[in-house]
């Protein structure tokens, strides 16, 4: 399968917490962190998502927004702290990619104005923001 999507995430299905219209599924990233998506229940019966079931989660690099450090509370489900290793500027927009433990690596798209404004560096600690709904579920 090739994808678009610059974020192509191993995860096993952890929960699946259904409702009338959408379902929570709670993924084990690592093994110190869940993510959280949101998709809907034709898609859980689909896919035939269920605990232990081996998945990809798919984040487009323009849904990824960047908190300097320690990310703030908000209401995005998941937050990843990591590391910068790479920042690509362009004309209007910057590539900036998240060392975020265990061998694994986050791109965000970002304005290189906001790139600029958060004096973001190699080395730096910064914080992946993610809502659970711009998690897009694979099986292989």
């Amino acid at each position: 399968m090739k994808v678009s999507a610059r974020n192509v995430l191993p995860c096993t299905v952890a929960e699946v917490k259904r409702g009338a219209v959408n379902a929570e599924i709670l993924l084990d990233f690592s093994d110190s962190t869940r993510l959280v998506a949101i998709i809907t229940e034709e898609s859980v019966r689909t896919l035939g998502l269920k605990p232990g079931v081996a998945v990809l989660a798919l984040i487009k690099s323009s849904f990824i927004v960047l908190a300097k450090g320690d990310a703030p509370k908000t209401s995005a489900r998941n937050t990843l702290p990591g590391m910068v290793v790479d920042r690509k500027d362009g004309a209007v927009n910057s590539e900036i990619v998240l060392d975020v433990g265990g061998g694994r690596a986050l791109a965000a798209i970002i304005t290189k104005e906001s790139a600029e404004n958060l004096n973001l560096r190699v080395g730096d600690h910064a914080s992946a923001l993610i809502k659970a709904s711009h998690i897009i579920l694979a099986i292989d």
